[in-house]
């Protein structure tokens, strides 16, 4: 072996193990013949690497909608200036990687060193245009759900562009409160009717109008259910919760008179 000058460079490049296999390759793949297929931790070849399509940044906004929204349901349009890659003249560097170079400094003794390597592409420059996008505000909504709209974030030159994700805000109510499906308010009553009774409309989300009705003495801090008339069920809208109603007395503010004490 050693009297012959081509399988000598074989012998001092890849050992005795390399003359059996019959190396013929770059230095490179002395790596893979030491730590087999995990040649690529150390930068081997590029086609064998699962090398990811880059992707820009996911973009995610706040979108505000009312309660009345998340019963009802509603189309939302938003407008978005989304820049757009659009072809530019010239020519620009692209996918640059990092990869390993090994150099043979003797025999048996090899130097790994490490350098950027780029492809070139086309020019690209970014353009904003606007996009109107509609957004279905579906019944039941929950506060913190996301609506993706894929390929509609930040762009990316060399690669696919990101999402854009809406995530739901519910806005707080001036006169109901959202527990899960249950609506939860509160009323005022007189002294008088908390003894002898009332009879009220109450406007909902939608402005149907609840009917309440008692014969009974109502204590302040009492509570009256109502089935059926709360949120829509996100998963099934046939399903709805319940409307909880609290009930506080407003007591006179001055002392009755005789004739009122008597009434």
């Amino acid at each position: 072996v050693l009297s012959d000058e081509e399988k000598r460079k074989q012998y001092d490049a890849y050992g005795e193990e390399g003359l059996k296999d019959g190396h013929q390759s770059s230095h490179g793949d002395i790596f893979s013949h030491f730590f087999g297929d995990f040649g690529f931790m150390f930068g081997g070849n590029p086609r064998q690497q699962d090398r990811n399509i880059p992707r820009g940044s996911d973009i995610i906004v706040d979108l505000e909608v009312t309660l009345e929204e998340v019963y009802s349901g509603n189309f939302v349009e938003v407008v978005r200036n989304k820049p757009v890659a659009r072809q530019a003249p010239g020519k620009r560097k692209c996918n640059c990687r990092q990869e390993m170079r090994t150099t043979q400094l003797g025999p048996g003794r090899f130097q790994m060193t490490q350098e950027v390597v780029c492809d070139e592409c086309p020019n690209v420059k970014l353009v904003n245009e606007e996009r109107t996008l509609e957004v279905e505000i579906e019944p039941g909504v929950r506060d913190g759900m996301e609506y993706p709209f894929i390929g509609e974030g930040e762009p990316h030159v060399d690669g696919e562009p990101g999402d854009l994700r809406f995530r739901i805000k519910v806005l707080k109510h001036p006169v109901f409160e959202r527990r899960g499906d249950d609506l939860y308010t509160n009323v005022t009553i007189s002294l008088v009717e908390a003894l002898t009774g009332f009879e009220m409309d109450i406007a909902h989300l939608d402005g149907h109008k609840v009917h309440v009705a008692r014969d009974k003495i109502t204590k302040p801090g009492a509570k009256l259910w109502k089935k059926g008339e709360g949120l829509p069920n996100f998963d099934n809208n046939n399903i709805k919760g319940s409307l909880i109603i609290t009930f506080d007395v407003e007591f006179p503010k001055e002392q009755l008179t005789p004739e009122q004490r008597e009434g």
